[in-house]
């Protein structure tokens, strides 16, 4: 039997100190927990915490090549039994290592145990449990401290809601909202369950977000992430010597922009750690018009090395590589960055200082008193990070040139019946997305109508000849 709901819905404090937060990110399709993942992941190694990010065990299994249309009802359950059997597994592997850390530990599931019950009928779901040996009361309350339900943007957020950012996702609309609903209700009776929904834009959702852990945590975050507030960024003359009060945490950073087509999407490679100990990570930043008003939308994707050496290949001849080391720290309970642009730069902007913030002060706003703070650059483009990396003789921005992979995909018009997946867009899936993806188009292209299995052949040929050899760094 596990310990109380109470004990161990709070977070764990051990004798060295540290503290273990387990939380899950869960809801309907397109909720947006991929991006959620990577923020928090960012904020908190930025106070200093070691962050797990369990990957979602559905996609693992789907991206292997099942396909529920094809399984029988007892395929289904033994499938659904042994995801759950699975997802456990993975979760206990971090859960362990949480264990003997040295430092606070915040351990980010992608979906949770109850997830698995919203796919199943009540008495499938009590069977499995059964099969098992297992209780609600034990794999609902007692393994997680927080559950976090990001509805999906399907309810309230329609204009946004896409499959393309993931290749096991294939739920229309009305059938997401249903999930969704399904989901929030599998976790009912957590005494930790909070529901961030859509009800503002999607940068404010992902601050609610952080806010939601924080506020669990009992972190005092000032105003960074209230929904007022704004990033602000000033200029710093020269690298302070900090006082020895002030704890701070450095990490070295790079970035490169990704070639786009047209000037409305930015994308970009963040390659961020120390000691030669890396996390990477993929945004896209596109402007939307919204009721009249743009919107800037940034999605933000954890990705491997492989795929990021891959990606890589894609670079913007047009703008340098950044190189920074980051200084985050916590001053009169405010959270600020520095960025110290490094050696390695050109000339353009190498030693450059800049110090960031989120707050809701818009006018007078205190400033850490060992910086020698020149002027505040927020609203000057020239301070921007694309613009910065802009080489001084770089052309006017052109269309991405065509992929020099050796493998080329062809165009393949599938009619009005059909739907085919951009191919595209950069694959941050690795081989496994990769043919994840083509296995999706197949089935598309043969289910659209019915009318065009010629097109099918020439996505089908592309599915066979893709390997782990035609992915290289």
């Amino acid at each position: 039997m596990g310990e109380s709901n109470e004990s161990q819905a709070t977070p764990r404090d051990f004798s060295n100190g540290h503290r273990i937060h387990r939380v899950v990110l869960t809801g309907g399709p397109c909720a947006g927990k991929t991006t959620a993942q990577a923020n928090l992941s960012s904020f908190f190694e930025n106070l200093g915490w070691k962050v797990y990010r369990v990957p979602e065990a559905a996609n693992l299994l789907l991206s292997g090549g099942v396909r529920f249309p094809e399984l029988s009802e007892d395929d289904c359950f033994n499938f659904q039994q042994n995801l759950l059997k699975t997802m456990m597994q993975i979760e206990q592997t971090f859960m362990d290592l949480a264990e003997t850390a040295k430092r606070n530990v915040l351990i980010v599931c992608d979906r949770g145990t109850m997830d698995a019950s919203a796919y199943l009928p009540p008495e499938g779901w009590e069977k499995i449990l059964r099969n098992c040996g297992l209780n609600a009361i034990d794999i609902r309350d007692n393994r997680y401290n927080q559950i976090i339900h990001l509805v999906t943007a399907a309810k309230g957020a329609e204009t946004f809601y896409t499959l393309a950012n993931s290749t096991s996702r294939s739920e229309g609309i009305d059938l997401a909202r249903d999930l969704d609903d399904k989901v929030m209700r599998a976790w009912i009776g957590h005494p930790y369950l909070e529901v961030i929904d859509n009800s503002t834009n999607f940068d404010m959702k992902m601050r609610r977000l952080v806010a939601a852990v924080c506020d669990r945590l009992g972190l005092d975050t000032g105003d960074r992430l209230a929904p007022n507030s704004k990033k602000r960024k000033f200029l710093i003359k020269s690298l302070p010597v900090f006082p020895e009060a002030i704890k701070f945490e450095d990490f070295n950073v790079e970035h490169d922009y990704l070639s786009t087509v047209g000037d409305e999407i930015q994308v970009r490679l963040r390659k961020r750690g120390w000691n030669k100990h890396w996390g990477y990570t993929h945004t896209v930043r596109r402007q939307v018009v919204i009721d009249g008003k743009a919107e800037k939308i940034e999605n933000r994707t954890q990705i491997t090395e492989r795929d990021y050496f891959m990606l890589l290949a894609q670079r913007d001849p047009s703008h340098y590589r950044v190189y920074k080391k980051r200084r985050c720290f916590l001053w009169n309970n405010q959270y600020f960055q520095l960025d110290i642009y490094t050696e390695k730069n050109p000339s353009k902007y190498r030693g450059l200082l800049i110090l960031e913030t989120f707050t809701t002060k818009s006018d007078r706003l205190q400033l850490p008193d060992f910086l020698d703070v020149e002027k505040e650059i927020t609203s000057n483009s020239e301070y921007s990070m694309f613009n910065l990396s802009r080489k001084l003789d770089a052309p006017p921005h052109k269309p991405q040139e065509k992929s020099k992979s050796p493998i080329q995909f062809e165009k393949i018009d599938v009619g009005s019946g059909a739907k085919l997946i951009n191919i595209g867009t950069p694959i941050t899936n690795g081989v496994a997305g990769l043919q994840s993806d083509l296995t999706r188009a197949v089935s598309v292209v043969e289910n659209g109508n019915g009318h065009h299995s010629k097109d099918a052949a020439k996505v089908r040929s592309l599915s066979e000849v893709v390997g782990p050899d035609d992915i290289r760094r």
